[in-house]
């Protein structure tokens, strides 16, 4: 059973995410797609974000309509800073023996392999599949093989067509007033009016 994990603030979800997990699930064959919100994310703890509680339910409106995509609570209930290697552990007792994971990231994140916890025991957890993002290049896997030896072996590059869309220009253009429209999902544009969310000064 091969599972995809799709990890990340999602302030907001967007269409870009979905893409990705799509992409991945069918190009891959994965059995299905566990979309993770982090609790605490360490490498943004300087960053104001959303409440986790906002971000996950904006995640399942956003998947409600894909039987192949799941929500995963792990990271929000656990307390303290969201790893990635605890997350896998987590999931892999939760699943069992039998799951085989992957986890969709993309070229920046990937660069920044090194920084992560545990990045080489992680590599021996799971599949690690890189998907392009705007403004960066391709991964220098000569460059992170030196620093965690194995990840070559790790790394899936999954070549997909650029989604060219981010969270952070969605929360400006709701502070801005303009309008979100084909950015987000239709529940998740309604979920960020109800709650007021990304407004000027908020």
């Amino acid at each position: 059973m091969d599972i995809g994990i799709l990890g990340g603030t999602f302030d907001p979800v967007h269409v870009g995410h979905l893409r990705i997990a799509e992409e991945a699930r069918v190009r891959l064959e994965l059995s299905r797609v566990l979309f993770v919100p982090a609790g605490q994310p360490w490498l943004k703890a300087d960053e104001a974000i959303a409440l986790p509680i906002h971000c996950v339910e904006m995640v399942r409106r956003a998947i409600a309509g894909n039987p192949y995509f799941e929500l995963s609570t792990t990271e929000v209930d656990r307390p303290g800073p969201s790893y990635t290697v605890d997350t896998v552990a987590v999931l892999q007792q939760q699943l069992g023996a039998e799951a085989s994971f992957f986890f969709l990231l993309g070229w920046d994140s990937l660069a920044e392999l090194p920084r992560w916890k545990e990045p080489d025991k992680l590599v021996q957890m799971c599949r690690l599949v890189a998907v392009p993002r705007p403004d960066f290049s391709p991964p220098d896997l000569e460059a992170l093989e030196s620093s965690i030896p194995g990840v070559t072996q790790s790394v899936v590059l999954l070549d997909m067509p650029l989604v060219d869309v981010s969270s952070s220009d969605i929360r400006k253009r709701v502070a801005q007033g303009l309008s979100i429209q084909g950015l987000v999902p239709g529940d998740v544009e309604e979920y960020i009016k109800e709650q007021q969310l990304y407004r000027q000064g908020e």
